[in-house]
């Protein structure tokens, strides 16, 4: 790469923040913000800082190894392709199609490239044992959207610019930069809106970075969240504040609402929740009575044992007190690549509970089962027991619920592969990892954020290195074991137009894809000779796809169906290239009904399979209050991914995987500041360093995700000098929302005691 300023975009969190690449002498002098960035405006966090460290880290693999008893060895690409493809196909064989298990990490979806191929490459798997870090994530979000709006990725994100009252549960953008909600410089926005005269109100069992900054802030006991929304959604009605305004000629049972919510009122769920029923009433007036206001809930919300109702009510009270649709509340985006209308025309909206599990009989959504059932699947006799494994740019070791339990599964395969190109804790029970490029060495396109930004903008990037002879991109390692498994699955030959579209796919590769998509979307340039040229290898290509692939709403390469015909047009890779920086798209803007795609174009406010639910939230009513202490998780600006835990920069300074207690709770443990404390429940058992602090909510703990970097045979030399614990280990996989099938990560009880050894306090 030629010396000079290279702009990108950061791929380390959904933030999309811009970053300017000082290169010389082929190598990263300096990584600064983009100041021209239309939706970052110069702002970066520390992780961007760390683009360089996981480019250069000397830990990172760049060719397939083979795990032997001699230890791990390189071998040959076509080597390895040929040996990953016989065993899987010899697996499926031998066992069924179901013996293959996969499992897809978040990285995935930062990644253009890997997201074209990996339908493919999943049809040629053919297993319905998928599973991914949805379900220890976003489904709660995804199952809302599907059942009120008709499809599983239109979210209604915050505008926040505009708004004069953001209502923050269970969340920490200041930590994560927004999640489900793209919002680079979080305190910049913030303050803006304080500045304009707004104000920000935060409900969490932490007084969490996030909350340091409110006007206004209240604890919440773990797991109670559902209880407090239902209570506000109680006082709307009681106190006749119920408007739904722009959406009302569009939404259908606001009364099946207005009867569920009755017998949960603010002095019925105060003493579960925390909050006094006046502080209840208060924040339901607040939203009520700001005619520019959101309410937004992440992880704290969703991954709990009432998180499908919880989420669904976060979008209840927006829809209640009329804040959907409407500038400065929750808005749908409009992206220049609309993945959303692209299924729809494909026809994927999303779908849910078409089967279970085997073992525990968990639903299914999108073809995925939840990931706290994957070691059931792998331990379990029977037909349908996985036997061989593929993951796919993640460690559920460290990121799934029972850590212990996934190590034994993983241990007893037949085989494994991982596409991946760390040794970690996950991939060291491979048989063979095969390491894709660094993300510098691809070009970058933001399919799925670009969704979720707060402001439309569309931005490309180029490649910054040359990958190298030697090398495969994941999408290319992809397709490459997808045309190997069909051939076998066909007897060894296809024929000469399934051929023809393997290669063509495997030749034209992501980023013409990119164009046409850019060209038919809402925004796009006329196609031009891009449709003389392209046709020919599209239709072959749609011979490849999978049903339900995205790209097959573009067969004929026509423009979609543009609903808003107001938009600005011309957008093309090559209109992308000419702005490094990025294009703006301009503000979110009101689109219903247009943007419902559900079957008689109207809002289900209330979905039966959450009334249905409402039954186990009422017994919550009926059970005593528990001195028990909960379990929490927490997020830090420096780390996202357990990856990111070998860069040196992002994990110097003071310990962060710790456990925070409260002074009181300190007190009765008999544990002082520095301590080590043994954390054990029925999965399992870890020990870390007390930190004590009143921001924890009394009765509740918090440790940090992904960490636990101590277990043999990984090759991650910083993350294993800052091991720390793995909170996965002592998170019990039986433990889910059975209305949604997401792991409960929030809420867990666990026991808690000094940790001694040979009579002395040990320090962890």
């Amino acid at each position: 790469m030629e010396n000079g300023t290279h702009y990108r975009t950061c791929h380390l969190c959904e933030a999309m923040c811009g970053v300017a690449i000082e290169m010389k002498d082929g190598r990263i002098e300096a990584i600064k913000g983009d100041e021209n960035d239309p939706l970052s405006h110069g702002h970066i966090c520390p992780k961007a800082v760390a683009l360089q460290d996981l480019h250069d880290d000397p830990d990172r693999l760049k060719k397939p190894i083979r795990r032997t008893a001699t230890g791990w060895h390189e071998m040959e690409w076509e080597h390895a392709f040929d040996l990953v493809a016989e065993r899987l196909h010899q697996v499926r064989k031998e066992h069924g199609n179901n013996a293959i298990g996969v499992y897809q990490g978040n990285p995935n979806v930062h990644n253009h490239g890997a997201m074209v191929a990996s339908l493919p490459f999943l049809r040629a798997i053919g297993s319905q044992n998928r599973f991914s870090a949805t379900s220890n994530d976003q489904l709660p979000h995804m199952l809302a959207s599907l059942e009120m709006f008709g499809h599983q990725v239109l979210f209604p994100i915050p505008d926040i610019d505009r708004t004069d009252l953001f209502m923050c549960i269970g969340a920490n953008p200041m930590a994560s930069n927004g999640s489900l909600m793209t919002v680079p410089d979080i305190r910049g926005r913030l303050k803006a809106l304080k500045n304009r005269g707004g104000k920000l109100v935060v409900i969490d069992p932490r007084r969490t970075e996030t909350a340091k900054l409110a006007d206004e802030f209240h604890f919440v006991r773990p797991g109670t969240d559902a209880l407090l929304l239902m209570a506000m959604v109680n006082t709307l009605f009681a106190e006749d504040r119920v408007d739904l305004g722009h959406a009302e000629p569009w939404t259908r049972d606001v009364d099946l609402v207005r009867l569920a919510a009755l017998p949960f009122t603010p002095d019925a769920v105060s003493a579960h929740t925390g909050l006094s029923p006046d502080a209840i009433r208060g924040l339901a007036r607040q939203l009520a009575t700001t005619q520019k206001a959101a309410l937004y809930g992440r992880i704290g919300t969703s991954t709990q044992a009432h998180g499908g109702v919880a989420t669904w009510l976060i979008y209840v009270l927006n829809i209640l007190t009329g804040k959907l649709d409407t500038t400065g509340g929750v808005m749908f985006t409009q992206p220049a690549i609309d993945m959303v209308e692209l299924g729809a025309m494909s026809g994927q909206k999303g779908h849910f509970g078409r089967r279970t599990s085997r073992v525990k009989g968990l639903p299914e959504f999108g073809g995925e089962y939840p990931s706290s059932t994957i070691a059931d699947e792998i331990l379990t006799p029977g037909e349908g027991q996985i036997r061989a494994f593929v993951t796919v740019a993640g460690n559920p070791l460290l990121s799934s619920p029972n850590g212990g339990r996934l190590e034994e599964a993983f241990s007893g395969l037949e085989f494994m592969v991982s596409v991946d190109y760390y040794l970690n804790e996950t991939t060291r029970h491979a048989d063979i990892i095969l390491p894709p490029t660094a993300a510098l060495e691809r070009s970058h396109y933001d399919l799925i954020f670009s969704m979720f930004a707060v402001r439309n903008i569309a931005k490309y990037s180029e490649a910054l290195f040359d990958p190298g002879p030697d090398t495969r991109h994941d999408w290319q390692i992809l397709l490459e074991l997808a045309h190997r498994l069909e051939k076998k699955r066909k007897g060894g030959r296809l024929t000469i137009r399934a051929e023809a579209g393997w290669r063509a796919f495997k030749q034209i590769g992501p980023d013409p894809l990119l164009d046409i998509m850019l060209r038919t979307g809402p925004y796009g340039a006329d196609l031009g000779p891009a449709k003389t040229l392209m046709q020919p290898a599209i239709d072959l290509i749609m011979g490849v796809l999978p049903p339900g692939h995205p790209l097959r709403g573009l067969a004929r390469l026509s423009p979609l169906d543009r609903r808003w015909r107001d938009l600005p047009k011309g957008l093309s890779l090559s209109a992308l290239r000419a702005n490094p920086s990025g294009i703006d798209l301009g503000p979110l803007r009101p689109c219903l009904p247009d943007r419902l795609y559900t079957r008689d174009g109207k809002i289900n406010l209330a979905p039966r399979r959450y009334l249905r639910d409402l039954d186990r939230l009422l017994a919550r009513l009926d059970t005593p209050v528990s001195d028990e202490l909960l379990l929490i998780g927490r997020r830090h600006v420096r780390s996202n991914n357990s990856w990111m835990h070998n860069s040196q920069r992002l994990v110097k300074g003071k310990d962060r995987c710790t456990m925070m207690i409260h002074p009181n709770d300190a007190s009765r443990f008999g544990l002082m500041e520095g301590d080590a404390a043994e954390l054990t429940t029925d999965a399992g058992q870890i020990v870390v360093p007390v930190e004590i602090t009143d921001d924890l909510m009394p009765g509740v703990i918090s440790v940090p995700h992904g960490w636990g970097h101590s277990r043999n045979g990984t090759r991650q030399a910083v993350a294993e000098a800052h091991a720390g614990a793995s909170i996965n280990d002592i998170i019990r996989d039986d433990q889910i929302d059975p209305l949604s099938g997401t792991s409960v990560l929030n809420g867990q009880h666990v026991r808690v005691k000094a940790w001694k050894t040979e009579g002395s306090r040990k320090r962890a």
